[in-house]
């Protein structure tokens, strides 16, 4: 087989790898890649607290020398404020159209060329359609008015609205400039990439100026950025919630700001329970405000415990709703106190027979009772009235300091009947009291083992007592509170003297 030689025009051809053969035969056309920041195409900020692209409010805070500005969308203050949604309204705003018209030129009728470095990265030479005008857009503006008088509060008041925050055109962009030097863009762009990277690790500061700072946090509650307060001292936490919610309840916008002052707060855990105790009627507004249940239930248990004691406080700084809610639970609380007092003086003991313990069936039995029932009255009725004063009593008699001794408090009382032991009437007072009784004495003269026979018996008869007074009053022993008052309600809860078993359901909430 005879083989020919192929001519050199049909030889293969070496086939070069393929990154080669790009790199030799196709030119770079398109630069989209390249970074423009702080070069021609530089654009203003849009992200809270200035959106210079799309925002449509402008709102300007002064306040002792310190000045805040921001541009924030209607849509969104509306949507999180009643005044903003009002204000803001066809009927009652005084928003100015803000008509921007670019300026056209003899070639604006034509296709536009611009060069190789345009904000797109065109190649150069290559036509582009013409851009057409903004549409008119509404403006607001809004400052802060102090008023003329030193009560007044200050509100935000709609002015006129300007172009721009920064004054000028505020659709205006800068236009790409070829003929700039490529140093000069580099050095923009060094310069906002710098500018850019401290900004990323620098946290937002808060404002040193309070009522700066409660705008601020308002603001920022409406774009979902969690507010600057306080995260260790909950004493200072408590003033800048408690603020930021009065702010707010002018505004019309506690449904968005309370929900983030009740989780801030709840993060204290035990210290805000601590905190609750110690001032329950300030807690009790702020929980209102803030529409926490956790909060409001909590300082309103301390304060019906306490009531009347804290009604000054209240009276005419809370709604008459939440005032009434507070009677009537303090209300059904003295029913139940009477309830449980009625069935501690009707607590019998009965005999191997089944009657009732008396003098004559069984006399120890009926004196262990006459002493408890005893007990009970004296702690739980108010002091008698001290007599009056004679000419030549200058110094007042033994007996006298001993009616002025105030009784037990009721959540003192009823801890101790719930501890059913020897917290009170313990064995040496029981001791001193059958030595008093003459029954007692007269049969057990000279016979010391009839005595110790007795008393023990009569200590066992008490503490039957006892524990049928515990289960009378184990009701109002319930604690719904969040704060640890130890096991069964005893413990550090001895320390309370109120009741803390009041409880609220779900329809008792006033706001809902």
């Amino acid at each position: 087989m005879v083989s020919y030689p192929q001519p050199a025009d049909h030889a293969l051809t070496t086939r070069r790898p393929a990154s080669v053969t790009s790199r030799s035969t196709t030119t770079r056309r398109h630069r989209s890649s390249r970074s423009q920041t702080g070069g021609a195409s530089f654009r203003p900020q849009n992200e809270f607290p200035n959106f210079a692209q799309t925002g449509d409010v402008e709102i300007v805070i002064n306040a002792e020398g310190q000045e805040k500005r921001y541009m924030l969308h209607r849509l969104i203050l509306a949507q999180c404020s009643g005044f903003f949604e009002a204000s803001t309204s066809e009927d009652w705003s005084r928003a100015q159209a803000q008509g921007t018209t670019s300026t056209v030129g003899p070639q604006s009728s034509g296709l536009a060329k611009i060069g190789e470095d345009d904000e797109y990265g065109r190649e150069a030479g290559r036509p582009t359609l013409p851009v057409a005008p903004p549409r008119d857009r509404y403006r607001w503006r809004y400052e802060l008015d102090w008023g003329n008088k030193d009560d007044e509060l200050p509100m935000l008041v709609q002015k006129p609205a300007t172009s721009s925050l920064f004054g000028g055109d505020p659709t205006y962009r800068p236009s790409a400039t070829p003929n700039k030097s490529t140093t000069t863009a580099s050095n923009g762009f060094f310069r906002s990439f710098t500018a850019m990277q401290s900004a990323a690790h620098i946290p937002h500061q808060a404002p040193d100026n309070d009522l700066i700072r409660d705008y601020d946090n308002l603001f920022r509650v409406f774009y979902n950025y969690p507010p600057n307060l306080d995260p260790l001292n909950i004493a200072e936490s408590y003033i800048q919630c408690k603020s930021l919610l009065n702010l707010a309840d002018i505004y019309d916008a506690l449904e968005v700001v309370g929900p983030r002052i009740d989780h801030h707060l709840l993060q204290f855990q035990s210290r805000l329970w601590k905190q609750i105790a110690k001032y329950p009627p300030s807690y009790l507004k702020l929980g209102y405000l803030a529409r926490s249940r956790v909060i409001f239930s909590e300082a309103l248990i301390h304060v019906v415990g306490q009531w009347p004691a804290g009604s000054n406080q209240l009276r005419n700084h809370v709604p008459e709703a939440v005032f009434d809610l507070i009677e009537d639970k303090a209300e059904e609380l003295a029913e139940r106190q009477l309830k449980t007092e009625g069935k501690l003086f009707r607590l019998t003991l009965t005999t191997p027979r089944g009657e009732r313990v008396t003098p004559t069936n069984s006399y120890l039995d009926w004196l262990a009772l006459s002493l408890f029932r005893q007990w009970v009255i004296e702690n739980t009725s108010p002091p008698p009235p001290l007599p009056p004063k004679t000419p030549n009593a200058n110094q007042p008699s033994p007996r006298t300091q001993q009616q002025n001794k105030p009784s037990i408090s009721p959540g003192h009382l009823y801890r101790l009947l719930y501890s059913a032991g020897p917290a009170y009437l313990p064995h040496d007072e029981l001791k001193r009291f059958l030595k008093t009784s003459k029954a007692f004495g007269a049969e057990s003269s000279g016979n010391p083992e009839y005595r110790r026979d007795e008393l023990k018996k009569f200590e066992r008869k008490m503490d039957e007592v006892k524990v049928m007074a515990k289960e009378i009053v184990r009701p109002l022993m319930k604690s719904y509170l969040e704060l640890d008052l130890g096991r069964d309600g005893a413990g550090t809860g001895v320390g309370l003297g109120y009741l803390t078993c009041t409880r609220l359901e779900d329809v008792d909430f006033p706001w809902d």
